[in-house]
């Protein structure tokens, strides 16, 4: 089994990577019990060279491999392909996660035309100073549900300035081992094979799309999502999975709704 962490701070052994230390531990405590090995990868985004997306949309007409911005960017992308499941962190700022988050989740777009993601597990952390509305968690959780994750939990923790170590353990010690525990059963149960109603809808409303044959959409995202199979009407997900009949049914009558807003 394997966990990749990437966090967007760059505060060395600040609030959030020190909040994903804790959520490893406890997730490896679980693992131990369960005498199942566990390996940790920690990506810190602000380290990496990740250049800003100049919308040529390259990516999505020819392919992300044909980028010109030529960064560490596809390489997370493998990273997480070998991975089981990913704690994905960022500090809050004004509202929303920070701009180092905000520019890798930008360049990794194409994956909301070609999600890829559909076997793995996230789980979805923010660090506050104070109060939030949590429109952070929601800008992650959208980026991840539209490249195919199953998004088992998700938490802002209200820490101030700094929190001291056995602060946090004090103070939210219950609540990362909470999101310890549902990341490892999520794994574990291969509760991936169960999409979300809102991810049937997605796969829905993108089947529709890409599944029409106007001529400005000759791309390789049309293409892509033809060679797959997903573009037939006999294809309810990307891949064989174990949702509900009903709870499909219903994702297809309003993934049909929601795309007459997308034409």
């Amino acid at each position: 089994m394997k966990v990749i962490s990437i966090i967007s701070s760059s505060r060395k052994g600040g609030n959030t990577e020190r909040i994903v230390k804790y959520i490893e531990e406890a997730f490896l405590q679980v693992a131990t019990e369960k005498k199942l090995k566990v390996e940790f990868e920690q990506i810190c985004l602000a380290n990496l060279d990740i250049k800003f997306c100049r919308g040529c949309r390259i990516c999505f007409d020819k392919g992300e491999d044909l980028c010109p911005l030529k960064d560490e960017l596809l390489n997370i992308r493998d990273k997480i392909s070998q991975a089981d499941g990913i704690i994905l962190a960022s500090p809050v700022y004004v509202e929303d996660i920070n701009g180092v988050m905000k520019n890798w989740i930008d360049r990794m777009a194409f994956h909301c035309h070609r999600p890829a993601f559909f076997n793995k597990t996230a789980v979805i952390v923010t660090t506050s100073s104070a109060g939030t509305s949590n429109h952070g968690l929601r800008t992650m959780k959208s980026a991840l549900s539209a490249w195919g994750f199953h998004v088992s939990a998700q938490r802002n923790f209200k820490t101030g300035a700094f929190i001291e170590d056995n602060e946090i353990n004090y103070r939210h010690g219950d609540q990362i081992r909470s999101i310890a525990n549902k990341l490892f059963c999520t794994i574990n149960g291969h509760r991936a094979e169960y999409p979300s109603f809102y991810s049937l809808v997605i796969f829905k409303v993108q089947q529709i799309y890409w599944g029409k044959t106007r001529k400005e959409q000759d791309t390789f995202d049309y293409f892509y999502w033809k060679d797959q199979g997903w573009s037939e009407k006999t294809c309810h997900y990307y891949v064989p999975h174990h949702a509900n009949s009903i709870k499909v049914s219903l994702a297809r009558i309003v993934g049909n709704i929601v795309s007459n807003f997308f034409a």
